[in-house]
């Protein structure tokens, strides 16, 4: 049988001298985006989670959790309409502290959305959450316990030494009262940030990161 496409002529992966521009300029215009980019993320303001009730979140995070209330604003209007997505809202947004982090707690007084899963795992789609730096996991642990915080994990894992990066690292996960998964996590020394190697006294020290599957 004839082979149709052996007549066709290919060009192979040769370099094509005559592209040369439009290689350069493509390369060049890369390079200018991703020095705009540079200049224009300088850092994340804040961690946002919707809320069903604020007063209540408040309550979990600044007494369990050691967080400083420190904003409290209620918005409406057609600019977040559009920022959001969805019409007719008024949300009252609550930031906290937590050492140099924050996190803003948002309860849509109108209208009230659907509520988290109660079957939600850590390999859905939808998960993601934050890690709660302590300066002793084992004294956060007992210390949620005493709150009766429901859990996620079976209780703190301590990450093997085959793990070389993270090897020591100790971790927990629990759910806030909307059902929002949380970590604790403990970096022991030489491990993590050098932020959290300066004790200050307090057990939850700030946020470490935020991870969406």
């Amino acid at each position: 049988m004839q082979n149709v496409y052996a007549k066709t002529p290919t060009c192979g992966n040769r370099l094509r001298p005559y592209l040369l521009p439009v290689y350069f300029f493509t390369f060049y215009f890369l390079l200018l985006t991703c020095a705009a980019w540079a200049q224009l993320v300088r850092s994340v303001d804040s961690v946002g989670m919707t809320v069903s009730d604020a007063d209540r979140s408040v309550e979990f995070f600044s007494r369990v959790l050691g967080f400083e209330k420190i904003g409290d604003i209620e918005v409406y209007g057609k600019a977040y309409e559009k920022l959001q997505g969805v019409f007719g809202l008024r949300m009252r947004v609550v930031r906290l502290a937590l050492g140099k982090e924050t996190i803003d707690l948002t309860e849509y007084l109108t209208p009230q959305g659907r509520p988290i899963p109660v079957d939600g795992r850590s390999n859905d789609h939808w998960f993601q959450h934050m890690a709660i730096v302590v300066s002793d996991m084992d004294k956060a642990y007992a210390h949620l316990r005493a709150h009766k915080v429901r859990h996620a994990s079976t209780a703190p894992q301590t990450l093997p030494a085959t793990n070389k990066v993270a090897a020591g690292i100790r971790a927990f996960y629990f759910k806030d009262p909307d059902g929002h998964h949380l970590e604790l996590i403990y970096f022991p020394p030489g491990k993590g940030h050098t932020r959290w190697q300066q004790k200050n006294g307090k057990l939850f020290l700030g946020i470490d990161h935020t991870a969406i599957v």
